[in-house]
């Protein structure tokens, strides 16, 4: 079983990873003793995304979903999305991060938190995060990377044996995928083995795919 079939059917592990990223005190120590990551940076993030035409994807089980009537959530396992209904986004569908039913330039804001190192293809990931979102618009993420102390490189080699993790990459990788991608304005905020991301689409980027849903 690969990772994405590994999170697709898997739900005493999804819904216990759920279970512990929404309650703050588990989250906080939890990062802490595993990726020596400061959980509050991520929640600062998501406090401060814009009300705009949000992609939330994986959304897991809603973490990300605030007061927004815009806010669309998508995620590749069930027991997430049901998860995350529970906090009534707008839309919720399921859905492959390396294959989004979107049109091209659709979303003002894409959020990708604490998922790209669960992928097998992180680079199409974000090709896909970039090509959905419109020019002038903005892409927010987290991920775990690769390259920083043993100890965690055994711990992401462990995740990896387990079909918790794809292959994952570094800070330096994450900074060429979202170039790659055409995206520009990056900003990384690394913290442990978890870098923060932000970056923005170029308002004079014309994509080149199909403008109709796939």
């Amino acid at each position: 079983m690969d990772v994405r079939e590994h999170w697709r059917t898997e739900h005493l592990q999804a819904a216990a990873y759920d279970f512990a990223v929404q309650h703050k005190p588990l989250a906080r120590l939890g990062a802490r003793l595993l990726w020596s990551y400061d959980v509050r940076h991520l929640w600062r993030s998501i406090e401060s995304l814009p009300r705009t035409l949000t992609l939330d994807v994986p959304c897991g089980g809603g973490l990300a979903i605030r007061d927004n009537p815009h806010h669309v959530a998508a995620d590749l396992s069930p027991i997430m999305l049901a998860r995350a209904r529970r906090k009534n986004p707008t839309a919720l569908l399921q859905a492959d991060i390396t294959n989004l039913p979107f049109a091209s330039s659709t979303f003002e804001t894409c959020v990708t938190y604490n998922g790209l190192h669960c992928v097998e293809d992180p680079a199409n990931a974000v090709a896909e995060l970039a090509r959905v979102l419109r020019p002038g618009g903005t892409l927010h993420g987290t991920t775990v990377v690769r390259g920083t102390t043993r100890r965690h490189e055994t711990l992401i080699a462990l995740m990896r044996h387990l079909n918790l993790f794809g292959p994952s990459g570094t800070t330096s990788d994450l900074r060429g995928w979202l170039v790659s991608a055409g995206l520009t304005d990056i900003a990384l905020t690394p913290s442990g083995a978890v870098t923060g991301f932000t970056a923005r689409k170029p308002p004079d980027i014309e994509d080149a795919a199909p403008s109709s849903i796939r």
